[in-house]
């Protein structure tokens, strides 16, 4: 049971970040849709985690250079997920206010596939490698 209430809160927070970076977009102050491009980097960002979690499976060493690849390559991509709402508000394509909402909303998106992979990824009876 402890599993479904740590799914509703990740669904939760994951709905609020959401809010934040819709917000950012669809307010009638700001109205421009070009930080919703950020979802990308949302998207891809856990995938270096699937590739090393699947190539260095069979080691037993506490770390491997597959996976300080795949930390660096999910490092560059939060830190473009942030600093693209940033540009844009510096090139005054959105307003900063704007930026501020899609940067809390990164914050807490960003914060929900981490507990995701805190919660579900021990490799436990209820884990998201059985889905």
């Amino acid at each position: 049971m402890a599993g479904v209430k740590a799914l509703v809160a990740l669904s939760f927070s994951g709905a609020i970040g959401l809010t934040f970076l819709m917000l950012g977009c669809a307010l009638e102050d700001y109205g421009v849709y070009w930080p919703l491009f950020v979802l990308i980097f949302h998207a891809i960002s856990p995938i270096p985690h699937f590739i090393a979690k699947r190539s260095a499976y069979d080691s037993d060493a506490t770390s491997s250079a597959c996976r300080e690849l795949a930390y660096f390559f999910t490092t560059g991509i939060v830190v473009s997920a942030f600093g693209f709402p940033v540009i844009l508000a510096r090139v005054a394509v959105i307003k900063w206010g704007a930026c501020g909402l899609v940067l809390a909303g990164n914050a807490v998106i960003f914060l929900t596939i981490q507990g995701f992979f805190l919660v579900f990824g021990r490799g436990d009876d209820f884990s998201w490698e059985q889905w």
